[in-house]
């Protein structure tokens, strides 16, 4: 893409709207310093109250080096006109250290929505034995920019308010304090660089940084907790939310149409009475798609599909790839394992198995190698035990040996002979695992995060 229409189309569409200001040099440079004193104060005052892997966390953390985040644009190819999806990378930022505590904190209060799901296996594992009545409807919503419309004063006021409201659920060493002054911080205080220019974000989430999806989760759970559930629990047989997507089971009452619109229409209005979030909520239906799943009423039990968008490159690893063989072997065997639980019909599975496999041919992969991971795969799938046994097992008594792969070195199959004639009966271990990582790739190369600067064509 022309350099001077991507500069032009991320200021013009992002950073030149209410949601940003331009700061100088000067200005970032000091403020970036001053909230950088600010949370070691914050952290200085509140140490106490952490634990011992808590405070080592933060201790190495404040050792490394630390980067400004940086902010560029993701097009969405799919759209036309052409836009772009904002993003800030805050990876190495001193603030980011502080926002990996507050999604590691945020975690202990996900029990507090039960509207939360983690992925479509979840959703699964719940809907599958769902037995429905006849005049059940299914619908789905999608939230219109939500990081940007969750406003930082509503956010905050809503975790106070679910530590009040939640008082008695919560654990009492919680550092709720620490918590509110760390989130504050960090959500009023996202600046970033783009090219020679910076930036503060004023409105909405802060972009790029690890609390922001469990922090949408839980600032909008609360108003679910407080005005949607309870006023709907006779027409919601269930209802769940993935980060900005819901998907939810609808009873319609028969017998009165038209109240029936008008408790749906006041639903669709409770859902949007959340700061100035918005949400686009879809016609009750019989078939809808959410996440990666088809999903379908069929007499009075719900059947799905795997969805695969109709953009999707499946841009699968190709045979000359440098990434380790377990990637590949990883691939196949989670894709085979996907298909199988979230295709109700076996004539589907064995549809969208056939053409995964075809996909994989195409990308210059073998039949003959294919297969002996598929059947490996498939047995597996088949002995459910044994997996469950391996998952319950702890790793205290195990030894990793983190080994960089490269095609032409040593292969781990050596690493492991090595070890058994080495340091195996010496090393006080009961097992050795080898953790593989792939090298630096082209896209590493070619595709970094830092806008370079040319002279005479820069940003400002």
């Amino acid at each position: 893409m022309n350099r001077d229409e991507f500069i032009k189309q991320c200021l013009t569409d992002h950073l030149l709207t209410p949601h940003y200001i331009q700061l100088t040099k000067k200005e970032a440079l000091g403020r970036i310093s001053y909230i950088r004193d600010l949370l070691t104060e914050i952290y200085n005052n509140h140490k106490k109250q952490l634990s011992q892997a808590e405070t080592t966390y933060f201790t190495r953390s404040f050792k490394l080096n630390h980067r400004i985040p940086i902010f560029y644009g993701m097009p969405k190819v799919h759209k036309n006109p052409l836009t772009f999806r904002p993003v800030v990378s805050c990876v190495n930022s001193f603030s980011s250290i502080f926002s990996n505590w507050l999604d590691y904190k945020m975690k202990d209060l996900l029990f507090l929505i039960p509207s939360y799901i983690k992925d479509s296996k979840h959703l699964l594992d719940e809907i599958k034995n769902l037995t429905l009545p006849p005049n059940a409807k299914l619908f789905t919503a999608d939230a219109t920019a939500m990081y940007t419309n969750i406003d930082i004063k509503s956010g905050i006021i809503t975790f106070e308010k679910l530590f009040d409201t939640y008082d008695n659920l919560i654990p009492k060493d919680f550092p709720r304090e620490l918590f509110i002054k760390v989130l504050r911080t960090v959500m009023e205080n996202n600046i970033f660089t783009f090219g020679d220019t910076y930036w503060l974000q004023t409105q909405g989430t802060a972009m790029g940084t690890p609390a922001a999806p469990l922090y949408s989760i839980l600032t909008f759970g609360y108003h679910e907790n407080t005005s949607i559930l309870p006023n709907f629990k006779s027409q919601l047989i269930y209802y769940k939310r993935f980060i900005d997507d819901i998907f939810g089971i609808w009873i319609e009452d028969t017998k009165s149409p038209s109240q029936s619109e008008n408790i749906w229409n006041n639903f669709k209005e409770k859902i949007n009475q959340f700061s100035i979030l918005k949400w686009n909520i879809e016609p009750l239906t019989l078939s809808t798609t959410f996440m990666d799943l088809c999903i379908t009423i069929k007499d009075d039990r719900i059947i799905t599909t795997t969805y695969q968008k109709p953009l999707n490159l499946y841009l699968y690893i190709p045979p000359l790839s440098a990434h380790p063989p377990s990637c590949f072997k990883g691939l196949v065997t989670g894709e085979l394992h996907r298909y199988w639980t979230q295709n109700t019909n076996e004539a589907d599975f064995i549809s969208i198995t056939t053409k995964f496999i075809l996909r994989l041919i195409q990308r210059g992969h073998q039949l003959n190698q294919i297969l002996p991971i598929l059947q490996t795969a498939a047995y597996n799938i088949e002995n459910t035990n044994t997996k469950e046994i391996m998952s319950n097992t702890t790793h205290d008594d195990t030894l990793y040996i983190h080994w960089q792969f490269h095609p032409s070195s040593i292969n781990k199959h050596t690493i492991r002979k090595i070890y058994n004639n080495t340091l195996k009966d010496h090393d006080g271990f009961q097992s050795m695992r080898i953790a593989m990582s792939r090298t630096k790739n082209l896209r590493d190369i070619l595709c970094k995060t830092n806008f370079p600067d040319i002279t005479h064509k820069n940003v400002s």
